[in-house]
């Protein structure tokens, strides 16, 4: 997080200026009379569930949508007034996939009245700030989806604006591109940009100056990150026990000094208003029901644990429910339901992936992460028979032939990474849809199709037009249909982009309940603390396989030691550090720092260097590796092709 502005600050400093902002559509209250203030080189954030508000306040600033009624000012103008001076990038990719990264630059520029010379000399600037400089001929449309986000930014900076409004411009986004992005931000608030952010990665959100979490159209809560967090007046557990999912269950069922319980793979999160007492309670709940504690560590909590503890305490959240009941429950007796072996894809010269075997049991959850373009969506294409592989062979459910027969269809579930339902049909008719094509019988259809509701908080709202659902309520819809049904074997590719923390709890609950009722599903996600729910991952890069496991193993197998370092200045300690380590040791991680030492005088030469870069530092400590230092370490590790 960068070092905020003082408190103190002239009016003159002010480049956005929200009060009493109110947006009616009809009957439906949007924003309910929103106040804020934005100072010049602040970086902004809105966080929110789905349709809490967040897109209608980014239209209002950017001048697309008139107020129902309120003061806004952005540099001192109206929004509409302002526009030359703002730079925004939309929730949904807005530019031109036929166009190359060139064109579609040039288009903007020219529409922006910049001149020859300044485009020329700005658009070698950002490319190469992006790293997108060497490709300009290469269509719109041929870019990864982290590639994408970067040249949006690319064209929201073309004409230097002095407000930047960025609506989830890392959803769907590689963490290792995640992290390139919000360097750039950094970089760009010190050069006094003032940027409004929306994102539903609160690790992200950690790294803005101040926070406004908005939910049913008003700001309940606004401050830096480290105000937000000890307003909680909590303290987070990390317990690690020998049977996490029975240490989970056992403590959600403590109501005594217990606010939160959340698993993460190999740990549970417990949430507790004083830790003593917390861990007393923790460890006499397992103790009783038989679970063995392996270890318990104290720390602060998480902007997420303070965006799930606010929301709960407003009543927001759709409950738990179980799936109706099903025809079959599988366990995983060791018959594949997958099995994949030396898949490769060409796309004429291209190699999307490269002799990549996997094998998935029923019952397990198999998890593929790479950057974007790695060949993770082709691999699902693939296995689920929507594209011929170049060789290798498929066999699924046991049949190695006839795999796009609609007997084997009908056992297959597929959420894409692109919403598939139809947009101009409302949610009850693309559901209706959906269960004819699976063949679901009339007895099971109408149970089905009210779970879907129910789980997607949509119940009464079913005649409204899929196109007019927040991202994150259209995931919901469209992973209910993926599994309405009850398949055999379930392919999610990125189950959980855009969605709140929330609902990808209740995401992870269904997932691990089918997994559990004999299941077989692949999943690929770029959230990697979700990841830690999978039975086994596999890195990929370039198309192939760089690394498999359990998570619990690719941690492991980790070299050197993971240290935390807490600063008064963690961008510029960051800074610091990768003048002196690998990019890959270093990472920014909300207001502390992760170093990857190798050697015993590692964690000397880098104290050193921060002291000598004038930061101070608060606190070294040893952490073990989460799976996103493994992932980003793996990867970059790995031989140039």
């Amino acid at each position: 997080m960068i070092q905020a502005p003082p408190a103190a600050i002239e009016a003159s400093t002010i480049d956005v200026h929200v009060r009493g902002l109110t947006k009616h559509y009809k009957d439906v209250e949007a924003l309910r009379g929103i106040d804020f203030d934005v100072r010049r080189g602040e970086i902004f954030g809105l966080i929110g569930p789905d349709g809490a508000g967040k897109t209608t306040t980014f239209n209002v600033l950017a001048g697309i949508l008139e107020p129902t009624a309120g003061e806004i000012a952005l540099l001192g103008e109206r929004p509409r007034e302002a526009r030359a001076n703002v730079g925004y990038l939309t929730q949904q990719f807005s530019l031109f996939d036929d166009l190359s990264i060139d064109e579609n630059l040039r288009y903007i520029a020219g529409l922006r009245d910049v001149t020859a010379d300044a485009f020329a000399e700005r658009k070698a600037r950002y490319l190469a700030l992006m790293d997108l400089a060497g490709i300009g001929d290469r269509l719109a449309g041929r870019l990864s989806g982290g590639m994408k986000q970067k040249l949006a930014l690319c064209c929201a900076l073309i004409s230097e604006p002095r407000v930047l409004l960025l609506d989830e411009p890392t959803v769907g986004v590689d963490p290792l591109s995640r992290r390139e992005f919000w360097s750039v931000l950094a970089r760009l608030a010190s050069n006094e940009v003032t940027i409004v952010v929306a994102t539903p990665y609160l690790d992200e959100a950690e790294r803005c100056h101040r926070v406004a979490l908005i939910y049913d159209g008003t700001i309940r809560s606004l401050g830096t990150p480290a105000e937000l967090e000890a307003q909680l007046n909590c303290r987070r557990l990390e317990i690690r026990a020998g049977d996490i999912a029975a240490a989970e269950r056992t403590l959600e069922g403590v109501r005594e000094g217990i606010v939160d319980v959340q698993s993460f793979g190999d740990r549970v999160d417990v949430l507790v208003h004083d830790a003593p007492e917390g861990e007393r309670v923790v460890r006499a709940a397992l103790g009783a029901g038989g679970v063995a504690v392996t270890s318990i560590e104290a720390d602060t909590p998480t902007l997420e644990n303070v965006f799930v503890a606010r929301l709960r305490e407003l009543g927001y959240g759709v409950p738990y429910i179980p799936f109706p009941a099903t025809r079959r429950t599988r366990t995983n007796d060791g018959a594949l339901a997958i099995d994949g072996r030396g898949l490769t894809k060409l796309f004429g010269p291209f190699h999307a992936v490269d002799n990549v075997t996997l094998q998935v049991g029923y019952g397990e959850i198999y998890g593929l992460l790479g950057a974007n373009g790695a060949g993770k969506t082709t691999i699902i294409k693939m296995l689920c028979g929507l594209l011929a592989p170049t060789s290798g062979t498929i066999a699924l459910a046991g049949r190695t032939s006839d795999l796009r027969a609609a007997s084997i269809r009908q056992r297959i579930g597929y959420m894409s990474q692109k919403f598939t339902l139809y947009d101009d049909l409302p949610i009850i008719e693309n559901l209706r849809f959906y269960a004819g094509i699976y063949g679901l019988e009339a007895s099971e259809r109408d149970a089905r199709i009210g779970w879907v509701l129910d789980i997607s908080g949509l119940r009464g709202r079913e005649r409204l037009l899929t196109a007019r659902l927040p991202g994150g309520w259209k995931q919901r819809v469209a992973f209910g249909a993926a599994v309405m049904h009850d398949p055999e074997i379930l392919f999610l590719d990125e189950p959980t982009s855009g969605v709140d923390p929330l609902a990808r709890r209740q995401f992870w609950r269904l997932i691990d309940e089918r997994a559990r009722a004999g299941t077989a599903i692949v999943v690929t996600t770029h959230y990697l603390e979700e990841a830690e729910h999978c039975h086994r991952l596999c890195f990929m890069a370039g198309g192939s396989m760089v690394t498999e496991g359990t998570p619990t193993a690719i941690k492991a197998a980790q070299p050197g030691r993971l240290f935390e370092i807490t600063t008064d200045a963690p961008e510029r300690a960051a800074a610091a550090l990768v003048d002196l380590f690998p990019a890959w040791r270093v990472a920014l991680f909300g207001v502390r720092l992760h170093l990857i030492a190798i050697d015993d005088g590692d964690l000397d030469r880098a104290t050193g260097a921060l002291r000598a870069a004038g930061v101070d530092v608060t606190e070294t400590r040893p952490l073990p590796f989460s799976l996103e230092d493994a992932f980003i370490g793996t990867i970059e590790r790995r031989p140039a092709a």
